[in-house]
């Protein structure tokens, strides 16, 4: 799971600094649970037999949470619905002068929740899309981590007398 979360993020990253792709306000929630993903699973890594199978059960809420920000960008994305964040609004200049215009402009400008981002441009599923299929496609690996630690755990030790 940590690895997991790691390639999710680290394509991210790429996306965003070497491509130079802007993430919105919504790209930068759906970040967030794949870190969770990366503390569960290391802490998986590290903790005693019984509490590392909680945190590998723990993972399964933090993919479902990060496949609902996923349908709810999407649905952005879509125009099914609006976002639910004030940065993903296009900002709206009333009255004034040009000079108060530009001095109430955000400082880095945002991208817009609605445009989608294409990694793959003959494939139309957006980079949130992949995140939330990436998410779904996750969930079945954790029952089965949980499976490998308690087989493997314990094996080769030999007792003390």
């Amino acid at each position: 799971m940590a690895l997991a979360g790691s390639l999710a993020l680290a394509l991210a990253w790429w996306t965003e600094h070497g491509l130079g792709h802007v993430p919105c306000g919504l790209c930068l929630w759906e970040r967030w649970p794949y870190r969770v993903l990366i503390m569960l699973g290391l802490g998986a890594m590290v903790l005693p037999r019984d509490a590392a199978r909680t945190a590998l059960w723990c993972c399964m809420p933090v993919l479902l949470v990060s496949c609902g920000l996923s349908v709810l960008h999407v649905g952005v994305e879509q125009g099914w619905w609006p976002s639910p964040l004030p940065e993903c609004m296009a900002p709206t200049f009333h009255g004034g002068t040009f000079a108060e215009r530009l001095a109430s402009m955000p400082v880095r400008p945002a991208k817009p929740c609605d445009a989608p981002t294409y990694l793959i441009a003959w494939l139309p599923v957006s980079m949130t899309a992949m995140s939330g299929l990436y998410a779904l496609a996750l969930l079945p690996l954790v029952p089965r981590g949980l499976k490998v630690k308690g087989r493997f755990r314990g094996r080769g030790r030999k007792t003390i007398q």
